[in-house]
């Protein structure tokens, strides 16, 4: 890096620091970091476990976001003290800054990001479902494609993954799966996921060589805490128990374990067969059900508030948010956002953060 390209590169890195200051206030979120410590020295704290493990888990939230801006607050420092420096002396060493700024302007994107992620459900884990559309083999096998995908992305994150429902494809991919991502601010990451996904490219499976399009849906929502409570009358299910029929635990193929619920009111039909009991299958089939239902009544809310705008009409749920080019030409954009890259296997081994990043920031300006 030159001493001109620095030049810019400061008058940038200060705007969105002022900017990350003006968004998040980091005195606000330590006052409120120790009066919950204070909280917790009371010998009485541990009184109402539900409650206490509710602050426990604040704190450690909060913790992370002080940490990370102090983390930001340290580059920030070292990329200001670098240019006060090259301003007497030109000569000065830029050897590692490129490093730093890069690590900056992540940080303090990401950290923006979190200062958004201010809804209830925001922290929660995320169930995701995959279906493949119209086409077969096609789109079974891209169905798993997006399967490995979203599992890569959230290792890379180091989030937990567990498969709760998977039911093989005919030849090859799947008809349908279910996964529980599991870690800070899973679902609302995830949310920017849920629609249809488009791919384009040479088919593996026409020996002619063909170009090909298929299309498969991302559900994702939110697995549901003590903190969002969501009523189902028991008249209203109806709970149908079968032999699994994927891989999973000790009793698999041999006992009525897996369990289908359907919420007849809402039609919404949900199962789990990888648990190894079908008190565990019911269990978690129970928690997607919740899961859909403060969804359906998320998106019902926003329908109501759209009916006041013809703005969002073309990010209607279930529309199809992004395209995967492979052939003639390698792309992957995104139809909200038009933030678009050339870079597919990076995005195929579970790089999602740009994509994410892109669709949160707009929807924080509208």
């Amino acid at each position: 890096m030159t001493y001109l390209e620095l030049k810019n590169i400061h008058t940038t890195v200060v705007d969105k620091f002022d900017d990350l200051n003006n968004a998040f206030d980091i005195v606000k979120v330590q006052n409120k970091h120790a009066v919950l410590d204070q909280e917790t020295q009371s010998l009485d704290f541990w009184s109402i476990p539900k409650h206490a493990q509710k602050i426990i888990s604040e704190m450690n939230q909060m913790k992370s976001l002080i940490e990370q801006y102090n983390l930001i607050k340290d580059l920030y420092d070292t990329i200001e003290l670098t240019y006060q420096l090259t301003l007497e002396d030109e000569s000065t060493d830029l050897t590692d800054i490129d490093d730093d700024v890069k690590k900056f302007y992540h940080q303090t994107d990401d950290l923006k990001i979190k200062t958004l992620l201010n809804k209830p459900y925001d922290k929660l884990n995320a169930f995701l479902e995959f279906h493949p559309g119209a086409g077969g083999t096609e789109s079974q096998d891209w169905a798993e494609m997006l399967f490995r995908l979203y599992t890569r992305y959230a290792e890379n994150k180091s989030y937990k993954v567990t498969v709760l429902d998977y039911l093989d494809g005919d030849e090859a991919g799947l008809k349908s799966a279910t996964i529980l991502i599991s870690g800070e601010y899973a679902y609302g990451y995830l949310k920017a996921e849920s629609g249809v996904h488009r791919l384009v490219r040479i088919s593996p499976f026409d020996a002619s060589g063909r170009r090909h399009t298929s299309f498969a849906s991302v559900s994702v929502t939110p697995e549901l805490d003590d903190s969002i409570d969501v009523d189902i009358a028991e008249q209203d299910l109806k709970i149908d128990t079968y032999r699994s029929s994927g891989n999973g635990g000790q009793g698999v193929n041999t006992t009525d374990s897996a369990v289908r619920i359907t919420h007849l009111p809402t039609k919404i039909v949900v199962t789990c067969q990888n648990q190894r009991s079908q008190i565990q299958n019911r269990e978690s089939a129970m928690k997607v059900l919740k899961g859909k239902l403060y969804q359906l009544e998320l998106e019902r809310k926003r329908a109501e508030m759209d009916a006041f705008s013809t703005s969002n009409v073309s990010n209607a749920f279930g529309s199809q948010i992004r395209s995967y080019v492979f052939h003639p030409y390698s792309m992957v954009k995104d139809h909200r956002t038009n933030f678009e890259t050339g870079n597919t296997d990076k995005v195929m081994n579970g790089d999602l953060d740009d994509f994410i990043q892109a669709y949160l920031l707009m929807n924080s300006e509208t």
